[in-house]
Order: structure tokens, then C-alpha cells, then sequence
């Protein structure tokens, strides 16, 4: 069966090498060979921040209490990107019904079987679609409330700006709740010690600096590392209004941002989500918190011995799915 799942899986029956492989784990549950070809098969192209996002206790807690303050009885919530059903079974343990979506099979799969452990099934619908794919008739009509959990470590590329100028107008109710509300893109200044150059100069006696214009420009950090330092009073590069479903067209936005002191080697990029009027969900670097979202670091080509009071100038630019920073 997995052998049949892999050939069917290399033709694009992706349905039917899910199901072949789903099956072969639950005819042989303790045979390791098949665990790890299943597992192979099953996981790939899965993202593996399904995983560990769920673990975010605070973002958890921030997304239920906002879907409880808006859920009344007999509402339809839509959710965008099912994952593993978390926020779904959240919607509709405080009494909605839920249609969610999501493009991958094997995630949809998953989150089928986890909603159905948990004894959801009869509230929960989840729909194998991407949400640009969805119709009025996938939902029986339109929703009342859009949650959704496709923002990322820059907030913009998974494409929440896109889905929310798509969603909004097609399938919700005039005036419909949207969780989160809003968001910003938020930044400092900052001293990143620990991380490792990703830049090369010399080995073995030749100079390698001309493919370091092939390297990222930025890196990612975790944001409870304790060797981040901010530099700066946070502030807002951008701020999104997701309520209003756009357009977000292209931005450029310029920061001065005044150092509290000390070396300044770049800029630590973060995330900020307000849930409603009420909740705020924020993965500010250096408090020692973990988050399910990392921080981006964009070094300065060189480091900045600053005094208090001294102003960096900062430039951005944001288009539909991506966010670029850079010493002005």
C-alpha cells in the first residue's frame, strides 16, 4: 500500500496516495518500516510551524478569548488555513458553526480526524480548498465572523493581506467581526551578539567576499534570545486595518529612531495583533517570552557605537507578501 501510495503520490493522485498511506499506518501500527515510509509521504511539504504555533499558550489564549467575545449562539464563523483545527474546535466550543478551509490534503485530512477525536464533527466542516476557491454555497450562506492565523514572522507572507481583500467582499456579512482586527509591523533598534555571520570573506587563502551578494539580506532570531538587545523606543512601521478588507496597495514608510545607547549592529522587525478592542497579542523581542513567531534581525553592514538621544534613520518598504528594511 505505501508502495502503491508513493506511485500515485508521483502522479499528482494526491488524494489517493493520502488515503493509501493513512490506511497503511492503521493496518500496521507497530511496524517501523511503514511508520517512516507513511511519515515520509504524509509530512511532505507539510510546514513544520504546525507543530510548535500551537505551543504559543499566549497566542492561544488571545485568539479564544476574542472568538468568545464575538461568537454569539447559532453565528457561522469562516476560518482561513484549518491547520490543525485548533482555532476551528476553539469557535465552536464557545457555540459557532464552523466552515474552514484548507489547500493542503493531507493537513485537511489531519485536521478531519482531529476535529472528529474530539467529538466536532457534527459543527465543524472542513472544505480541501484554498480560501480564493471558496464559494457562498461551501458555506450555506455568508459568515458572520473571519478568524484567520496566516500572518508570519513579518506578518505579510503568507498572504493575509490577499486573502482579506478576497474573503471579506465575497463571503461575510456586512459588518462581519474579523479576528484579528488588526496588525503592525513593529521595530527598534537592537544589539544581536549571538548570532553567526552570514556573510564569508576568506578560506583557505581566496577571497569569497563577491558571492555575498547571493546571501539574505536580513536573519531570523528567536525573540526571547538573551542575545538581543534592544536600542530603542518600539514604533510602528505599518499598520494594517484588516477589517476594512483593503486594498493594501504598496508602501514605503521612514522611521528616526532614537538609541537609548550602546553598540546598534541592525534592526529587530516584530509583530503586534489586535484580536478586537479589547485583546492584543505581541511578540516583542528580549522580555524573555517565547513566541511561536520569530523576530527578524536586518544587520547594518556596520556596527553603530551610539550615544543616548542619537537618531537612525530607518526605511521600509512593504508590498502584498513581503516586507524589506534598511538603514536610511
Amino acid at each position: 500500500m505505501i508502495a502503491l501510495a508513493r506511485q500515485f503520490r508521483g502522479v499528482d493522485e494526491t488524494a489517493r496516495a493520502i488515503d493509501l498511506a493513512t490506511q497503511a499506518l492503521a493496518l500496521a501500527p507497530g511496524d517501523g518500516e511503514v511508520r517512516a515510509l507513511a511519515a515520509d509521504l504524509l509530512s511532505d511539504g507539510v510546514p513544520r510551524w504546525h507543530f510548535f504555533i500551537v505551543r504559543d499558550r499566549l497566542r492561544n489564549d488571545a485568539y479564544e478569548a476574542a472568538l468568545r467575545r464575538a461568537i454569539v449562539p447559532g453565528c457561522k464563523v469562516l476560518e482561513i488555513g484549518t491547520g490543525t483545527g485548533l482555532l476551528a474546535m476553539m469557535a465552536a466550543r464557545a457555540g459557532a458553526h464552523v466552515v474552514t478551509c484548507e489547500v493542503d490534503m493531507a493537513v485537511a485530512a489531519a485536521a478531519r480526524d482531529v476535529i472528529a477525536v474530539n467529538g466536532l464533527s457534527d459543527r465543524i466542516r472542513v472544505v480541501n480548498k484554498h480560501s480564493t476557491a471558496l464559494v457562498l454555497a461551501d458555506l450555506d450562506g455568508p459568515a458572520d465572523i473571519l478568524v484567520s492565523e496566516i500572518v508570519s514572522n513579518d506578518m505579510l507572507s503568507e498572504g493575509v493581506l490577499p486573502a482579506h481583500e478576497d474573503v471579506i467582499p465575497r463571503l461575510l456579512k456586512p459588518g462581519a467581526t474579523i479576528i484579528p482586527a488588526r496588525g503592525q509591523i513593529r521595530v527598534a533598534l537592537a544589539e544581536d551578539s549571538g548570532s553567526r555571520r552570514s556573510q564569508v570573506d576568506t578560506a583557505s587563502g581566496f577571497d569569497l567576499t563577491a558571492f555575498n551578494r547571493l546571501a539574505r539580506p536580513y536573519r531570523e532570531v528567536p525573540v526571547a534570545s538573551e542575545h538581543l538587545a534592544l536600542r530603542s523606543a518600539p514604533t510602528d512601521l505599518f499598520d494594517f486595518d484588516f477589517t476594512t478588507g483593503g486594498p493594501w496597495p504598496d508602501r514605503r514608510s521612514t522611521v528616526a529612531l532614537g538609541s537609548t545607547g550602546g553598540t546598534v549592529n541592525g534592526i529587530v522587525q516584530w509583530i503586534a495583533l489586535e484580536m478586537d478592542d479589547q485583546g492584543r497579542y505581541e511578540n516583542r523581542p528580549a522580555t524573555g517570552t517565547p513566541s511561536c513567531w520569530g523576530a527578524i534581525f536586518w544587520p547594518f553592514e556596520h556596527p553603530v557605537d551610539t550615544i543616548a538621544g542619537q537618531i537612525i534613520n530607518i526605511a521600509a518598504r512593504h508590498e502584498k507578501d513581503r516586507v524589506r528594511v534598511w538603514r536610511d
